[in-house]
């Protein structure tokens, strides 16, 4: 069974070819802990916690190792305990807590391992003296620049020439500088900020180097897979693959590069700058997380994903269906089930095969039933049982103990002729989203 990845720097879909099939490693950048995430930060926690079920389930015999990090400095993070009047260790402990609430709520596995920027500051130091002692970084005024124009491949995974880049983008202007699109790997603190001591005087990392050390430290200076949202591609990602590349002389970074394509409202980019967005703690109030996550994998990850609320309750409907062959057996998925999944990750075909099992199902395909259980947990669907997932869904406040209830009482009025209460319930229970059906004596439900 072959796993193909859509390769960004190659531009192509390309067979994966692990570098080491014993220790399979991937990296993907986390969340800058500033404020509470929202559904476009869940689009990557989902997709590649897809990748990461799916590496360990081709090579169960070796190593898979996720590494996912937590940048927490940055202007962001300084600008928000300021606005908030907190400490920055105050900020960024509840956020991370938040964050990783909202990882378990949305059903990701948890990563090999999750490094914190501050944790990591003597690599991140290490990593510039290499750069300076290779000659493709300056000091300047305690200030740390990698020269953009000394690495020739710099706009390679972009597929853009300097001059393209800087210019279509914000380019920070400094006196510091020798070129105008040189970036940043070590600045001064200003008074009142966090710092630590370096060689280039008191300061704190650029955002960019923060990953390449982190990224090193637990995988190595050429890994196999590096994740992200599509606008990490520039400036951060090729920064990164300057940053490593030339500090460790090697050829390559990571082999593969994927990106998420953007969460879209109405068309529009879902971002914090133009508050056209929903934070993930805010849907946990009417939504299971397990909608939440087949919704987002109903378009393809490297499409963009246009939010709106149609979306979650077909999701939900379609989990309604489904839990009705759930199964607390680990089954072992067929290659005809699978295949969907090492197609670039695939997921709506999945999900209309998940479809196709349901139907066999229903007609009593015992291989069907057991099929779509197990194409379910692939995709990270069924994290709980049956009786949880019902429970979670009140639909219009009415939950399962009531629905039985009611059905008994409807079971009593039609055994007594009473046909005017039994339509009554059943009226009633259809107005909360719940189906009745009458069949030989026998009463069965569903959510609508």
């Amino acid at each position: 069974m072959s796993l193909k990845i859509s390769n960004t720097i190659s531009k192509s879909k390309e067979i994966f070819k692990p570098i080491d099939e014993k220790n399979i490693r991937m990296y993907v950048c986390g969340p800058t802990v500033y404020d509470y995430p929202h559904v476009g930060n869940a689009r990557p926690l989902i997709v590649f916690d897809i990748l990461f079920r799916l590496l360990k389930k081709l090579y169960p015999k070796s190593k898979v190792t996720y590494v996912r990090n937590i940048t927490d400095i940055d202007d962001k993070i300084i600008e928000s305990s300021n606005k908030l009047k907190t400490s920055i260790k105050n900020l960024t402990e509840k956020v991370t807590k938040d964050f990783h609430s909202d990882c378990e709520y949305l059903g990701c596995l948890k990563p090999s391992f999750e490094p914190k920027a501050t944790e990591h500051l003597e690599e991140m130091i290490s990593l510039i003296d290499k750069l300076i002692k290779n000659g493709f970084a300056y000091e300047s005024n305690n200030h740390v620049y990698f020269q953009v124009s000394k690495f020739k491949n710099y706009g390679r995974l972009s597929n853009k020439k300097i001059s393209e880049l800087i210019s279509g983008s914000r380019v920070e202007v400094s006196d510091n500088k020798k070129e105008s699109g040189d970036f940043v790997l070590w600045k001064p603190s200003r008074e009142n900020e966090p710092y630590w001591d370096s060689p280039y005087g008191k300061g704190r990392p650029g955002w960019h180097l923060e990953c390449s050390a982190m990224s090193e430290k637990f995988l190595g200076n050429h890994f196999d897979i590096h994740g992200g949202g599509l606008d990490l591609i520039f400036p951060h990602h090729e920064n990164e693959i300057a940053q490593s590349v030339c500090a460790n002389k090697t050829d390559k970074f990571s082999n593969y590069w994927m990106h998420n394509g953007y969460v879209t409202v109405n068309k529009q980019k879902m971002s914090k700058s133009l508050g056209n967005f929903i934070t993930i703690n805010e849907l946990k109030k009417n939504y299971n997380g397990q909608v939440i996550r087949l919704a987002m994998l109903s378009t393809h990850y490297s499409q963009p994903f246009d939010w709106n609320n149609e979306i979650l309750e077909s999701s939900k409907k379609n989990l309604d269906k489904w839990y009705e062959f759930y199964s607390d057996k680990d089954e072992e998925i067929l290659h005809e089930n699978l295949k969907f999944l090492l197609d670039d990750l695939n997921t709506p075909l999945m999900i209309s095969n998940i479809h196709e099992l349901f139907k066999k199902a229903k007609s009593g395909d015992k291989q069907s039933a057991t099929q779509l259980s197990a194409s379910c947990k692939i995709l990270g669907l069924f994290g709980e049982n049956k009786e949880d997932w019902i429970n979670f869904k009140k639909v219009g406040k009415i939950n399962l103990e009531e629905i039985e209830a009611l059905i008994l009482k409807r079971n009593r009025a039609r055994k007594n002729k009473d046909y005017k209460l039994s339509d009554e319930i059943r009226d009633y229970l259809d107005s909360k989203g719940v189906l009745i059906k009458d069949k030989d004596d026998m009463t069965t439900w569903e959510y609508k």
